[in-house]
């Protein structure tokens, strides 16, 4: 029953991190004069922002979920749907340090679905970052949506695979936050 319903959180989580900056974007989009135009979409700003970072599964082995916090960042062209991007996750103990590419959907004015693959780089195996506790493969799906000028909102969920030392489990961490355009 407990696997269960962490199967439940986690899925909902998923959704709940991908579809809040979409609609955050799509409020704030059709307040705005022009935002009705269908011929503009997605955003490609790149970006830096921080926000927070939760990891929400454990490993079975004493190494339990905790909450950080994250910096990310974003570099893209105009011309490509893909992106390189770079987190770092952290807590009072840890960081992780994750480099990754990103297929980026824009969905609509000014916001932007994703899927990435990257790494995840661990400062000390072992103790736990929002992540996991030691070096693994990466994937994640998020959203991002800019919401004025220079500011934009995002929310992901990453899935680290073996993530966690002594066992073959999965990571699942979530992040939110707010970035500024440059």
């Amino acid at each position: 029953m407990q696997g269960l319903l962490k199967s439940i959180f986690t899925i909902s989580t998923l959704a709940a991190t991908t579809i809040a900056p979409v609609l955050l974007g799509n409020s704030m989009a059709s307040a705005n004069p022009g935002a009705d135009d269908l011929s503009v979409k997605g955003t490609d700003a790149s970006y830096i922002g921080v926000g927070l970072a939760a990891g929400v599964t454990s490993d079975g082995q004493g190494n339990d979920q905790n909450v950080g916090g994250n910096i990310t960042t974003r570099l893209t062209t105009s011309k490509l749907p893909v992106s390189l991007r770079g987190d770092i996750l952290f807590n009072d103990d840890n960081t992780a340090i994750i480099p990754s590419v990103s297929f980026d959907l824009g969905v609509a004015k000014n916001t932007n679905v994703f899927a990435s693959v990257g790494y995840s780089f661990v400062e000390d195996d072992g103790d736990n970052t929002p992540i996991g506790n030691q070096d693994a493969w990466v994937l994640g799906v998020g959203a991002e949506s800019q919401i004025a000028k220079d500011v934009l909102v995002y929310g992901n969920t990453k899935v680290g695979l073996n993530a966690y030392e002594n066992s073959s489990g999965e990571s699942v961490s979530v992040q939110v936050g707010a970035g500024y355009r440059f």
